[in-house]
């Protein structure tokens, strides 16, 4: 019996660093902003780290590192930098043994090129990310406490079936969806999920599934609140986050920490948040609830503020007992 298995993105990543690519502000842009480079040109690159990410296997070394019995179920190739993702989770003491293997396209690679700002673009190449076989899943060994589900590259008879197994075996989940599973739409998308015990989303995915403003906070999170019948989870980047647990919200922002890049931040939030939830499923009192879900916050926010000061995904996921030298941030609670 496993107390967490993730299912969903693996990826092998390369950071560059590089002066040469410029910011510039473009107001067609999604984000408002622009990473830029001449073309024809050759620019020097100052630091390239490899790494390996995806939102489920950087779950899963969160959950590993936290002391939790856990296991990632995901896609490579059968190439190198597949190899080097199960190498890796097995060093973190993720068990491994349900990933799918197919030799039909690429392991799933991402460049990621990092502006001295901190910020980045990504380029991804979703490869064997894009094949998940529902047929190869083994729903009749999947003997876990908790499911964490990320992005399963919009397959929703996947989806569909592992929360049908999860309900049917009264196995507790939370799910942080990827942008094909938000691609369903709202009615399509929470006629699956709205029942599950945790959904984490950021301001700009919730903006985007309810078609509201993204500037309109307080409507967005109060929507979602309602939709969705468990806990409610809403990142909101450097500005911090927002969670319900339907009797009180809780708010909190980000300490002031230095930034090298931000790649696995919310990763790395959504799993700390996931992991403490887990620990506390035994408090009763509502005050130890209360207290429960705002260490939860701090600890979420604490790992991600650690990832955020190293290169890569992963490196700065904190193990069990090590909140590092990151201040415990505010966490105001008013009732709902």
């Amino acid at each position: 019996m496993f107390d967490i298995i993730t299912i969903g993105s693996a990826t092998r990543d390369v950071l560059l660093k590089a002066e040469g690519f410029e910011l510039r502000k473009h107001e067609d842009s999604p984000s408002g902003a622009e990473q830029c480079f001449p073309l024809g040109s050759k620019i020097e690159i100052k630091e390239v780290v490899f790494a390996t990410g995806g939102g489920a296997a950087n779950a899963s070394v969160t959950f590993a590192r936290q002391g939790l019995k856990t296991a990632c179920i995901s896609v490579v190739g059968q190439d190198f930098n597949g190899q080097e993702i199960l190498a890796e989770l097995k060093k973190e003491k993720v068990e491994t043994k349900y990933f799918q293997k197919h030799d039909d396209d690429f392991t799933a690679y991402s460049v990621i090129l990092v502006h001295p700002s901190a910020e980045r673009t990504i380029l991804s190449y979703k490869g064997e990310g894009q094949h998940f076989d529902l047929a190869k899943v083994p729903f009749n060994k999947i003997k876990s406490k908790w499911l964490f589900l990320n992005s399963l590259g919009g397959n929703y008879d996947l989806l569909k079936a592992i929360v049908e197994h999860g309900f049917k075996n009264k196995i507790k989940m939370a799910i942080n969806p990827g942008s094909k599973e938000l691609a369903y739409g709202l009615e399509k998308l929470t006629s699956l999920i709205k029942d599950l015990d945790i959904v984490v989303m950021n301001q700009e995915e919730a903006a985007g599934l309810l078609s509201l403003p993204f500037e309109q906070e307080e409507e967005i999170f109060k929507k979602l609140n309602q939709i969705f019948s468990g806990t409610v989870v809403m990142t909101r980047g450097p500005k911090g986050v927002i969670v319900s647990d339907k009797k009180n919200i809780y708010r909190a922002g980000t300490p002031d920490s230095p930034v090298v890049e931000r790649t696995g931040a919310g990763d790395a939030w959504c799993s700390g948040f996931v992991s403490e939830f887990i620990k506390s499923d035994h408090v009763k009192s509502q005050s130890d609830h209360v207290a429960s879900i705002v260490k939860a916050i701090q600890f979420a926010t604490a790992n991600a503020s650690s990832v955020v000061t190293k290169f890569g995904s992963r490196a700065g996921i904190l193990k069990e007992g090590d909140w590092g030298p990151w201040p415990l941030v505010e966490v105001k609670t008013l009732k709902v």
